[in-house]
């Protein structure tokens, strides 16, 4: 990947920043894209001094202005852009009939409008190249449902689809679009889990561990990589298991 520019949203913290990191260590040059500004420099500033060329950019991935301002830094900065990383996103847990309308549309517009949002911005640019590699992140609760997580996996469920009807609309352009769907992920979200629920989860994962951060970059950097350039349209499963 040396050389090529890859542009991670929710970069600052967790999964993100753990992705960031890998797609440097491969050589890329990275986009830390947060709405936390101080998390992103923090991060960028972390890359720099491993020898990476890393720029923070803030940035609400649910607003269209917002993500066209950071592409158009991106441009000015970078001249391009080769990779897309669609990390960003929250929870807003609660069983159906107690979840307000706003935490809904928060949901879905942090996790499921921003990849429409920021995938659209990303193949503008990659289509000229007739390169490019988008990595969208899912969920397992995409494939499963979760209690009390109507809205995410919602959101995530979408993603999935629209991961595919990319792959199959700009394959021709040697744009790939592909998913990673995380399960049970050692995280400072997940770690505010009571302990008996972590517990009973994992009862429900054959391999007997949760999964780290490093496990599901190691998947999204193989699929940005120029060894999966014949993949196109897939979600790939990182969960120890737990749905198969």
């Amino acid at each position: 990947m040396t050389g090529q520019v890859a542009v991670v949203t929710g970069a600052g913290r967790g999964i993100g920043k753990a992705i960031a990191e890998k797609l440097a260590s491969k050589g890329a040059k990275i986009v830390v894209a947060d709405l936390n500004v101080q998390d992103a420099e923090e991060v960028a500033k972390e890359l720099s001094e491993k020898g990476t060329e890393a720029r923070a950019v803030a940035v609400d991935v649910s607003s269209s202005e917002s993500v066209k301002a950071m592409f158009e830094e991106v441009v000015k900065g970078f001249g391009g852009v080769d990779i897309l990383i669609n990390n960003a996103g929250i929870t807003r847990d609660s069983l159906v009939l107690r979840m307000k309308e706003e935490d809904w549309d928060a949901v879905l517009n942090v996790n499921l409008k921003s990849v429409f949002l920021c995938s659209k911005e990303a193949i503008r640019l990659m289509a000229k190249k007739r390169y490019g590699r988008i990595v969208n992140i899912a969920s397992v609760v995409a494939f499963m449902g979760n209690p009390g997580q109507a809205n995410y996996s919602a959101s995530k469920a979408g993603i999935v689809g629209l991961t595919k009807t990319l792959a199959r609309e700009y394959a021709s352009r040697g744009i790939t679009v592909n998913a990673v769907a995380p399960g049970f992920i050692q995280t400072a979200m997940t770690e505010k889990l009571p302990e008996n629920v972590k517990e009973e989860m994992l009862k429900s994962i054959p391999l007997g561990r949760f999964g780290t951060v490093q496990d599901v970059a190691t998947a999204v950097a193989f699929l940005a990589s120029p060894d999966a350039g014949y993949i196109t349209g897939h979600v790939i499963h990182v969960n120890g298991g737990m749905y198969m």
